[in-house]
């Protein structure tokens, strides 16, 4: 049996060895549509045409109207957005998504300032921050400048490192604008109230505007409470997270969800340090101080060790 472990740790010591060797980096694209099939499919084909960047996870959500994808792809030991299969196979869905998804006639219980909503580059394994900075630069002046889409950076593509709340704030992406809780139709802001990093000042109700960004890993976890009361989900949002004094590094927001339900929704921007079961029992605590009940969360995307091993079946497939 001793020898058995011992075999079983010296190949677990060689696996990690060869995953320390590896440069790799993860896109997630966040599009505005989860209920229009045919544009779905068109998307998808658009990213097999770059078979280097599979996509390795797909999150669909209805009521949201939103479905998230993440893609993972080697790099290049001197990474640049020139020559890169992920940037390549990115920019062709989000080709695709402008062409079949018309953001003027969209509507979903989730905020959105876009078509192509929300894009953000991680490095996994031995790439660095800086390798998914330069790929988030070189997207969003391809999107920017050669679409004619507003586009915005944020995280470690921004000069100054701005952070991606900051720019939703500004343009208005935490207030809903139309009836039941839901956003609908295109920005009404013309021109944009703050200049994009790439692109015209001016954007389109049929594809709005995109971020991109360049950050640590992130996890999303939401928690569903069992309530139509949204002014209650809303103080319990504001209590778990960062900014209303509650876990560190956990940015969070109510929305309305299935009937009778709400999530707060939360962002983990250090999930070694935070984790969802953290988020878990706070939520938890907060609700029973309004009595209210509270569901088992979910991740909405693997681990970023899960999508690693992911990644590699499918290469050795």
């Amino acid at each position: 049996m001793l020898h058995i472990l011992i075999i079983l740790c010296s190949q677990c010591a060689a696996a990690k060895r060869e995953m320390s060797k590896l440069v790799l980096a993860c896109c997630k694209v966040y599009i505005s549509e989860s209920r229009n099939k045919v544009a779905l499919e068109s998307i998808e084909r658009a990213a097999k045409l770059f078979p280097d960047a599979p996509i390795i996870n797909k999150f669909t959500d209805e009521v949201y109207n939103r479905v998230g994808y993440t893609l993972v792809s080697n790099l290049p030991l001197k990474p640049s957005g020139k020559s890169c299969s992920l940037k390549s196979a990115v920019l062709n869905m989000i080709k695709a998504a402008f062409s079949s998804i018309n953001f003027d006639s969209h509507c979903g219980s989730h905020p959105r300032l876009g078509v192509v909503d929300h894009i953000c580059f991680h490095p996994l394994a031995s790439a660095s921050l800086d390798d998914a900075a330069i790929i988030a630069r070189s997207l969003a002046a391809d999107v920017g400048c050669g679409l004619q889409v507003p586009t915005f950076l944020y995280g470690a593509a921004h000069e100054e490192g701005r952070k991606l709340a900051t720019i939703r704030r500004d343009l208005g992406y935490f207030k809903p604008n139309s009836d039941g809780l839901q956003w609908a139709g295109g920005l009404q802001s013309d021109p944009l109230p703050v200049n994009p990093d790439e692109g015209p000042a001016k954007a389109s109700k049929a594809t709005g505007v995109v971020v991109i960004g360049a950050t640590k890993w992130v996890d999303n976890y939401n928690v569903p409470i069992f309530t139509t009361n949204i002014a209650a989900a809303r103080k319990i949002s504001k209590q778990v997270s960062e900014r209303g004094g509650g876990l560190p590094s956990v940015q969070a927001m109510a929305l309305a969800h299935d009937e009778g339900v709400i999530e707060v929704a939360c962002n983990l921007l250090e999930p070694t340090k935070v984790s969802g079961k953290m988020v878990q029992l706070e939520v938890e605590r907060l609700a029973q101080n309004e009595w209210l009940a509270v569901g088992e969360g979910y991740f909405t995307d693997l681990s970023q060790e899960a999508i690693i091993q992911r990644y590699l079946k499918l290469l050795s497939g």
